[in-house]
Protein backbone atom coordinates (compact mmCIF):
# COMPACT_ATOMS: atom_id res chain seq x y z
CA UNK A 1 0.00 0.00 0.00
CA UNK A 2 1.22 3.59 -0.68
CA UNK A 3 1.39 6.01 1.98
CA UNK A 4 0.13 9.45 1.49
CA UNK A 5 1.23 12.47 3.04
CA UNK A 6 -1.35 13.73 5.05
CA UNK A 7 -2.75 17.49 4.44
CA UNK A 8 -0.99 20.05 6.61
CA UNK A 9 -4.18 20.64 9.47
CA UNK A 10 -5.89 23.81 8.55
CA UNK A 11 -7.12 26.40 11.19
CA UNK A 12 -10.95 27.67 10.56
CA UNK A 13 -11.11 31.02 8.99
CA UNK A 14 -14.26 31.60 10.77
CA UNK A 15 -12.90 29.96 14.62
CA UNK A 16 -9.37 31.01 14.57
CA UNK A 17 -7.03 30.55 17.16
CA UNK A 18 -7.96 33.75 18.76
CA UNK A 19 -11.46 33.47 18.14
CA UNK A 20 -11.66 30.18 20.19
CA UNK A 21 -9.47 31.70 22.88
CA UNK A 22 -11.89 34.59 23.32
CA UNK A 23 -14.87 32.13 23.59
CA UNK A 24 -12.34 30.03 26.38
CA UNK A 25 -11.74 33.27 28.17
CA UNK A 26 -15.36 34.42 28.24
CA UNK A 27 -16.30 30.86 28.83
CA UNK A 28 -14.18 30.96 31.75
CA UNK A 29 -14.20 34.39 33.39
CA UNK A 30 -18.04 35.26 32.59
CA UNK A 31 -17.18 39.28 31.48
CA UNK A 32 -16.39 41.12 28.21
CA UNK A 33 -12.71 41.91 27.18
CA UNK A 34 -11.83 45.68 28.18
CA UNK A 35 -8.71 46.77 26.68
CA UNK A 36 -7.41 49.89 25.56
CA UNK A 37 -6.40 51.04 21.92
CA UNK A 38 -8.05 51.42 18.78
CA UNK A 39 -9.08 48.39 15.88
CA UNK A 40 -6.51 46.20 15.41
CA UNK A 41 -8.44 44.54 12.21
CA UNK A 42 -7.21 45.76 8.98
CA UNK A 43 -9.46 48.58 7.55
CA UNK A 44 -9.24 50.87 4.79
CA UNK A 45 -6.85 53.81 5.78
CA UNK A 46 -5.06 56.60 4.57
CA UNK A 47 -2.33 54.70 2.80
CA UNK A 48 -4.59 53.32 0.38
CA UNK A 49 -4.59 56.80 -1.40
CA UNK A 50 -1.55 57.95 -3.28
CA UNK A 51 -1.03 61.62 -4.18
CA UNK A 52 -0.55 62.59 -8.08
CA UNK A 53 2.42 65.34 -7.65
CA UNK A 54 2.96 67.55 -10.82
CA UNK A 55 4.41 67.26 -13.61
CA UNK A 56 3.61 69.14 -17.11
CA UNK A 57 -0.27 69.21 -16.11
CA UNK A 58 0.79 70.83 -12.87
CA UNK A 59 2.97 72.79 -12.02
CA UNK A 60 5.20 72.39 -8.97
CA UNK A 61 6.34 74.39 -6.17
CA UNK A 62 9.90 74.75 -5.36
CA UNK A 63 10.13 73.80 -1.52
CA UNK A 64 13.40 75.94 -0.46
CA UNK A 65 11.86 79.33 -2.38
CA UNK A 66 8.01 79.26 -2.09
CA UNK A 67 6.05 79.15 1.08
CA UNK A 68 3.69 76.23 1.53
CA UNK A 69 1.15 77.71 4.66
CA UNK A 70 -0.09 75.26 7.70
CA UNK A 71 -2.26 77.67 9.37
CA UNK A 72 -5.86 77.27 10.46
CA UNK A 73 -8.33 79.61 12.25
CA UNK A 74 -11.01 77.31 13.90
CA UNK A 75 -14.17 78.88 14.85
CA UNK A 76 -15.16 81.61 13.16
CA UNK A 77 -18.38 81.35 12.81
CA UNK A 78 -19.88 82.29 15.90
CA UNK A 79 -16.70 83.08 18.57
CA UNK A 80 -15.36 86.49 19.40
CA UNK A 81 -12.28 85.25 20.10
CA UNK A 82 -11.59 82.04 17.30
CA UNK A 83 -8.25 80.20 17.32
CA UNK A 84 -5.15 80.60 15.26
CA UNK A 85 -2.85 77.71 15.29
CA UNK A 86 0.13 77.53 13.34
CA UNK A 87 0.06 73.99 11.77
CA UNK A 88 -3.33 71.74 11.04
CA UNK A 89 -2.93 69.20 14.10
CA UNK A 90 -4.25 69.28 17.43
CA UNK A 91 -4.02 67.30 20.06
CA UNK A 92 -7.29 64.89 21.06
CA UNK A 93 -8.95 64.96 24.14
CA UNK A 94 -7.44 62.62 26.84
CA UNK A 95 -8.12 62.65 30.02
CA UNK A 96 -6.01 63.03 33.46
CA UNK A 97 -7.04 59.55 34.88
CA UNK A 98 -6.66 58.01 31.30
CA UNK A 99 -3.01 59.69 31.86
CA UNK A 100 -0.71 60.86 34.24
CA UNK A 101 -0.01 64.40 35.17
CA UNK A 102 3.30 64.70 33.68
CA UNK A 103 1.94 63.23 30.06
CA UNK A 104 -0.64 65.87 30.23
CA UNK A 105 1.86 68.32 30.85
CA UNK A 106 4.07 66.64 28.12
CA UNK A 107 1.04 67.46 25.75
CA UNK A 108 0.70 70.96 26.70
CA UNK A 109 4.07 71.87 26.21
CA UNK A 110 5.30 69.74 22.73
CA UNK A 111 1.71 71.44 21.31
CA UNK A 112 2.88 74.79 22.65
CA UNK A 113 5.85 75.01 21.27
CA UNK A 114 4.80 73.69 17.51
CA UNK A 115 2.02 76.65 17.76
CA UNK A 116 -1.29 74.41 18.08
CA UNK A 117 -3.74 73.09 21.01
CA UNK A 118 -4.33 70.39 22.88
CA UNK A 119 -7.24 69.44 24.71
CA UNK A 120 -8.23 67.87 28.21
CA UNK A 121 -10.51 65.38 27.98
CA UNK A 122 -12.70 63.93 30.54
CA UNK A 123 -12.21 64.58 34.08
CA UNK A 124 -11.56 68.97 34.29
CA UNK A 125 -8.49 70.96 33.84
CA UNK A 126 -5.43 70.24 35.33
CA UNK A 127 -2.98 73.29 36.29
CA UNK A 128 0.02 71.29 34.15
CA UNK A 129 -1.74 70.87 31.66
CA UNK A 130 -3.07 74.88 31.42
CA UNK A 131 -0.13 76.05 32.50
CA UNK A 132 1.77 74.94 29.37
CA UNK A 133 -0.64 74.94 27.22
CA UNK A 134 -1.29 78.32 25.03
CA UNK A 135 -4.42 77.07 23.26
CA UNK A 136 -6.39 74.68 25.57
CA UNK A 137 -9.83 72.98 24.39
CA UNK A 138 -12.12 71.88 27.55
CA UNK A 139 -14.44 69.13 27.07
CA UNK A 140 -17.70 68.48 28.12
CA UNK A 141 -18.64 65.18 28.59
CA UNK A 142 -21.44 63.07 29.59
CA UNK A 143 -19.89 62.38 32.42
CA UNK A 144 -19.59 66.02 33.59
CA UNK A 145 -16.50 64.78 35.70
CA UNK A 146 -14.66 67.95 37.04
CA UNK A 147 -16.90 69.84 35.47
CA UNK A 148 -16.38 73.75 36.29
CA UNK A 149 -17.55 76.84 35.07
CA UNK A 150 -14.26 79.02 36.10
CA UNK A 151 -12.68 76.50 34.12
CA UNK A 152 -14.27 76.88 30.92
CA UNK A 153 -14.39 80.41 31.07
CA UNK A 154 -10.17 79.62 31.03
CA UNK A 155 -10.07 77.83 28.11
CA UNK A 156 -9.38 78.86 24.78
CA UNK A 157 -12.57 76.72 23.19
CA UNK A 158 -14.90 74.19 24.76
CA UNK A 159 -15.36 70.92 22.87
CA UNK A 160 -19.03 69.04 23.51
CA UNK A 161 -18.58 65.46 23.33
CA UNK A 162 -21.29 63.41 21.67
CA UNK A 163 -19.26 60.73 20.70
CA UNK A 164 -15.85 58.92 20.19
CA UNK A 165 -14.64 56.70 17.23
CA UNK A 166 -13.17 53.77 19.80
CA UNK A 167 -17.06 53.51 21.24
CA UNK A 168 -19.68 55.49 19.41
CA UNK A 169 -23.16 54.71 21.61
CA UNK A 170 -20.05 54.07 24.57
CA UNK A 171 -19.50 55.71 27.67
CA UNK A 172 -15.94 55.91 28.78
CA UNK A 173 -14.48 53.55 31.46
CA UNK A 174 -11.67 54.22 34.69
CA UNK A 175 -10.62 51.63 36.17
CA UNK A 176 -10.41 51.68 40.50
CA UNK A 177 -6.75 51.43 40.14
CA UNK A 178 -6.75 54.47 38.44
CA UNK A 179 -8.49 56.67 40.16
CA UNK A 180 -6.32 57.73 42.95
CA UNK A 181 -6.59 60.98 45.32
CA UNK A 182 -6.49 63.38 42.58
CA UNK A 183 -8.84 61.94 40.27
CA UNK A 184 -11.03 61.26 43.00
CA UNK A 185 -11.18 64.61 44.07
CA UNK A 186 -11.23 65.95 40.90
CA UNK A 187 -14.15 64.19 39.88
CA UNK A 188 -15.85 63.64 42.82
CA UNK A 189 -16.07 59.86 43.05
CA UNK A 190 -14.76 57.01 45.55
CA UNK A 191 -11.12 56.54 45.23
CA UNK A 192 -10.01 52.90 43.75
CA UNK A 193 -13.54 52.47 42.82
CA UNK A 194 -14.33 51.46 39.17
CA UNK A 195 -16.32 54.48 37.13
CA UNK A 196 -17.83 54.22 33.70
CA UNK A 197 -19.35 57.70 32.32
CA UNK A 198 -22.57 57.52 30.95
CA UNK A 199 -22.96 56.94 27.20
CA UNK A 200 -25.48 59.99 26.48
CA UNK A 201 -25.36 63.63 28.01
CA UNK A 202 -28.14 63.48 30.62
CA UNK A 203 -29.88 67.05 29.83
CA UNK A 204 -30.69 66.40 26.38
CA UNK A 205 -31.32 63.78 23.75
CA UNK A 206 -31.42 65.61 20.47
CA UNK A 207 -30.13 68.38 18.36
CA UNK A 208 -32.91 70.93 19.96
CA UNK A 209 -31.01 70.55 23.55
CA UNK A 210 -27.85 70.52 21.56
CA UNK A 211 -28.84 73.82 20.54
CA UNK A 212 -29.71 75.00 23.79
CA UNK A 213 -26.55 73.31 25.46
CA UNK A 214 -24.50 75.08 23.05
CA UNK A 215 -25.74 78.71 23.65
CA UNK A 216 -25.51 77.84 27.98
CA UNK A 217 -21.89 77.48 26.94
CA UNK A 218 -21.52 80.61 24.93
CA UNK A 219 -23.30 82.59 27.77
CA UNK A 220 -21.41 81.00 30.50
CA UNK A 221 -18.11 82.36 28.38
CA UNK A 222 -19.79 86.09 27.11
CA UNK A 223 -19.36 84.13 23.51
CA UNK A 224 -16.02 84.63 23.39
CA UNK A 225 -14.84 80.57 23.15
CA UNK A 226 -14.91 78.89 20.27
CA UNK A 227 -18.13 76.07 20.80
CA UNK A 228 -17.19 72.43 19.03
CA UNK A 229 -19.19 69.43 18.96
CA UNK A 230 -17.13 66.09 19.15
CA UNK A 231 -18.92 63.06 17.09
CA UNK A 232 -17.63 58.90 16.13
CA UNK A 233 -18.23 57.98 13.20
CA UNK A 234 -21.12 56.10 12.71
CA UNK A 235 -23.56 58.74 10.60
CA UNK A 236 -21.07 61.20 10.11
CA UNK A 237 -23.26 63.21 7.36
CA UNK A 238 -26.46 63.46 9.72
CA UNK A 239 -24.10 63.76 12.98
CA UNK A 240 -22.48 66.97 10.74
CA UNK A 241 -25.44 68.73 9.53
CA UNK A 242 -27.40 68.82 12.90
CA UNK A 243 -24.11 69.66 14.63
CA UNK A 244 -24.22 72.63 12.60
CA UNK A 245 -27.75 73.74 12.64
CA UNK A 246 -27.21 73.26 16.58
CA UNK A 247 -24.86 75.96 16.15
CA UNK A 248 -21.32 74.69 16.70
CA UNK A 249 -18.51 76.43 15.19
CA UNK A 250 -16.48 73.17 14.65
CA UNK A 251 -17.14 69.66 13.91
CA UNK A 252 -14.93 67.00 15.16
CA UNK A 253 -15.17 63.64 13.59
CA UNK A 254 -13.31 60.04 14.73
CA UNK A 255 -13.32 57.46 13.10
CA UNK A 256 -13.05 53.76 13.98
CA UNK A 257 -9.29 53.54 14.02
CA UNK A 258 -8.96 56.19 16.84
CA UNK A 259 -7.86 54.91 20.28
CA UNK A 260 -9.74 54.84 23.51
CA UNK A 261 -8.04 54.49 27.02
CA UNK A 262 -10.36 51.33 27.83
CA UNK A 263 -13.58 49.81 26.50
CA UNK A 264 -15.43 46.67 25.79
CA UNK A 265 -13.39 45.26 22.81
CA UNK A 266 -16.46 44.64 21.13
CA UNK A 267 -17.23 48.51 20.85
CA UNK A 268 -13.25 48.42 19.36
CA UNK A 269 -14.02 46.17 16.52
CA UNK A 270 -17.22 46.57 15.53
CA UNK A 271 -18.87 49.80 16.08
CA UNK A 272 -18.68 52.56 13.81
CA UNK A 273 -16.46 53.48 10.16
CA UNK A 274 -13.36 54.06 9.41
CA UNK A 275 -12.16 57.34 9.12
CA UNK A 276 -11.37 57.36 5.75
CA UNK A 277 -15.50 56.59 4.79
CA UNK A 278 -16.20 59.15 7.59
CA UNK A 279 -14.38 62.52 5.75
CA UNK A 280 -16.43 62.89 2.41
CA UNK A 281 -20.12 62.60 4.25
CA UNK A 282 -18.91 64.82 6.54
CA UNK A 283 -17.92 67.24 4.39
CA UNK A 284 -21.02 66.51 2.14
CA UNK A 285 -22.98 67.46 4.51
CA UNK A 286 -21.29 71.15 5.12
CA UNK A 287 -21.21 71.63 1.36
CA UNK A 288 -24.72 71.19 1.11
CA UNK A 289 -25.46 73.60 3.89
CA UNK A 290 -23.09 76.33 1.90
CA UNK A 291 -20.91 75.87 5.37
CA UNK A 292 -17.68 74.05 4.35
CA UNK A 293 -14.68 75.92 5.46
CA UNK A 294 -16.85 78.67 7.91
CA UNK A 295 -17.86 75.68 10.16
CA UNK A 296 -14.11 74.07 10.11
CA UNK A 297 -14.10 70.50 10.73
CA UNK A 298 -11.07 68.48 12.47
CA UNK A 299 -10.74 64.28 11.53
CA UNK A 300 -9.14 62.37 13.80
CA UNK A 301 -9.01 58.23 14.17
CA UNK A 302 -5.72 57.09 13.06
CA UNK A 303 -3.48 59.82 11.91
CA UNK A 304 -0.17 59.16 12.18
CA UNK A 305 1.62 60.78 9.69
CA UNK A 306 2.15 64.09 7.50
CA UNK A 307 1.14 62.08 4.68
CA UNK A 308 -2.18 61.37 6.75
CA UNK A 309 -2.42 64.70 7.61
CA UNK A 310 -2.02 65.85 3.53
CA UNK A 311 -4.52 63.19 2.54
CA UNK A 312 -7.67 64.13 5.26
CA UNK A 313 -7.22 67.73 4.15
CA UNK A 314 -7.43 67.07 0.47
CA UNK A 315 -10.49 64.87 0.94
CA UNK A 316 -11.79 68.49 2.35
CA UNK A 317 -10.86 68.46 6.12
CA UNK A 318 -9.65 71.65 7.70
CA UNK A 319 -7.35 70.03 10.56
CA UNK A 320 -6.37 67.10 11.70
CA UNK A 321 -6.29 65.84 16.03
CA UNK A 322 -3.68 63.26 17.18
CA UNK A 323 -3.80 61.12 20.04
CA UNK A 324 -2.65 57.70 19.92
CA UNK A 325 0.37 58.82 17.98
CA UNK A 326 1.47 61.84 20.21
CA UNK A 327 1.52 59.61 23.45
CA UNK A 328 3.88 57.33 21.07
CA UNK A 329 6.18 60.34 20.24
CA UNK A 330 5.94 60.80 24.16
CA UNK A 331 7.64 57.75 25.03
CA UNK A 332 4.69 55.18 25.38
CA UNK A 333 5.37 51.61 24.32
CA UNK A 334 9.22 52.22 23.87
CA UNK A 335 11.11 49.17 23.33
CA UNK A 336 13.13 50.56 26.52
CA UNK A 337 10.61 49.50 28.67
CA UNK A 338 10.54 45.66 27.16
CA UNK A 339 10.94 43.43 29.91
CA UNK A 340 8.80 45.21 31.69
CA UNK A 341 5.98 44.89 29.18
CA UNK A 342 7.03 41.41 28.68
CA UNK A 343 6.32 41.08 32.66
CA UNK A 344 3.19 41.95 32.09
CA UNK A 345 2.08 39.65 29.22
CA UNK A 346 2.72 41.62 26.51
CA UNK A 347 5.95 43.59 24.10
CA UNK A 348 6.32 46.80 23.04
CA UNK A 349 4.03 48.04 20.64
CA UNK A 350 0.95 45.74 21.43
CA UNK A 351 0.46 46.73 24.54
CA UNK A 352 -2.92 47.77 24.84
CA UNK A 353 -3.65 47.17 28.94
CA UNK A 354 -3.75 51.11 29.20
CA UNK A 355 -6.69 50.63 31.95
CA UNK A 356 -4.91 48.39 34.28
CA UNK A 357 -2.57 51.43 35.23
CA UNK A 358 0.79 49.69 35.28
CA UNK A 359 2.35 51.66 32.50
CA UNK A 360 5.94 50.99 32.36
CA UNK A 361 6.41 54.38 30.64
CA UNK A 362 4.53 56.22 32.91
CA UNK A 363 2.11 57.49 30.60
CA UNK A 364 -0.86 55.74 31.33
CA UNK A 365 -0.97 55.68 34.96
CA UNK A 366 -1.45 57.49 38.32
CA UNK A 367 1.66 55.05 39.84
CA UNK A 368 3.23 57.85 41.38
CA UNK A 369 6.97 55.41 41.15
CA UNK A 370 5.40 54.85 37.04
CA UNK A 371 4.48 58.34 36.10
CA UNK A 372 8.14 59.94 37.84
CA UNK A 373 9.71 57.70 34.76
CA UNK A 374 8.48 60.32 32.28
CA UNK A 375 10.21 63.48 31.62
CA UNK A 376 7.52 66.04 30.51
CA UNK A 377 10.28 68.80 29.12
CA UNK A 378 11.89 66.30 27.28
CA UNK A 379 8.72 64.17 26.41
CA UNK A 380 7.42 67.53 25.27
CA UNK A 381 10.50 68.43 22.88
CA UNK A 382 9.73 64.98 21.58
CA UNK A 383 5.67 65.81 20.47
CA UNK A 384 7.09 69.12 19.26
CA UNK A 385 9.90 67.26 17.24
CA UNK A 386 7.28 64.79 15.67
CA UNK A 387 4.77 67.58 15.25
CA UNK A 388 7.03 69.78 12.90
CA UNK A 389 8.11 66.55 10.95
CA UNK A 390 4.31 65.74 10.33
CA UNK A 391 3.82 69.63 8.84
CA UNK A 392 7.23 69.28 6.80
CA UNK A 393 5.73 65.97 5.67
CA UNK A 394 2.26 67.66 4.58
CA UNK A 395 4.31 70.73 3.09
CA UNK A 396 6.34 68.56 0.88
CA UNK A 397 3.39 66.69 -0.59
CA UNK A 398 1.71 70.20 -1.30
CA UNK A 399 4.62 71.60 -2.60
CA UNK A 400 4.26 68.70 -4.96
CA UNK A 401 1.20 68.88 -5.88
CA UNK A 402 1.54 72.87 -6.46
CA UNK A 403 -0.47 74.10 -3.75
CA UNK A 404 0.79 77.43 -1.19
CA UNK A 405 -1.32 76.41 1.10
CA UNK A 406 -2.53 72.83 2.58
CA UNK A 407 -5.76 73.80 2.39
CA UNK A 408 -5.61 74.17 -1.28
CA UNK A 409 -5.39 70.04 -1.73
CA UNK A 410 -8.59 68.71 -2.76
CA UNK A 411 -9.54 65.16 -3.92
CA UNK A 412 -8.42 65.63 -7.56
CA UNK A 413 -5.20 65.44 -6.28
CA UNK A 414 -5.58 61.57 -4.94
CA UNK A 415 -6.23 58.44 -6.55
CA UNK A 416 -6.89 55.01 -4.57
CA UNK A 417 -5.02 51.68 -4.39
CA UNK A 418 -8.10 49.52 -3.86
CA UNK A 419 -12.02 49.40 -4.90
CA UNK A 420 -12.97 49.62 -1.40
CA UNK A 421 -11.03 52.97 -0.51
CA UNK A 422 -12.04 54.22 -3.98
CA UNK A 423 -15.40 54.24 -2.82
CA UNK A 424 -15.16 55.57 0.60
CA UNK A 425 -13.03 58.47 -0.45
CA UNK A 426 -14.90 59.14 -3.39
CA UNK A 427 -11.16 59.21 -5.70
CA UNK A 428 -11.20 57.43 -8.54
CA UNK A 429 -9.54 53.97 -8.81
CA UNK A 430 -5.40 53.93 -9.88
CA UNK A 431 -5.34 53.92 -13.07
CA UNK A 432 -8.90 54.75 -14.11
CA UNK A 433 -11.41 57.50 -13.93
CA UNK A 434 -13.96 55.16 -11.74
CA UNK A 435 -15.02 56.17 -8.45
CA UNK A 436 -17.43 53.04 -7.56
CA UNK A 437 -21.27 53.91 -6.99
CA UNK A 438 -20.66 56.71 -9.18
CA UNK A 439 -20.91 54.60 -12.98
CA UNK A 440 -18.56 52.78 -14.45
CA UNK A 441 -15.68 54.01 -16.50
CA UNK A 442 -11.78 54.06 -17.24
CA UNK A 443 -9.25 54.68 -19.77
Amino acid sequence: MTDFPRTPPRFSATFTPAVNAEIRRAAASGIYDIRGGGAKRPLPHFDDLLFLGASISRYPLEGYREKCATDVWLGTRFAKKPIHIEIPITIAGMSFGALSGPAKEALGRGATAAGTSTTTGDGGMTEEERGHSRLLVYQVLPSRYGMNPDDLRRADAIEIVVGQGAKPGGGGMLLGQKISDRVAEMRNLPKGIDQRSACRHPDWTGPDDLEIKILELREITDWEKPVYVKVGGARPYYDTALSVKAGADVVVLDGMQGGTAATQEVFIEHVGQPTLACIPQAVQALRDLGMHRKVQLIVSGGIRSGADVAKALALGADAVAIGTAALVAIGDNDPRWEEEYRRLGTTADAYDDWHEGRDPAGITTQDPELAARLDPVLAGRRLANFLKVMTLEAQTIARACGKSHLHNLEPEDLVALTVEAAAMARVPLAGTDWIPGRGSGGY
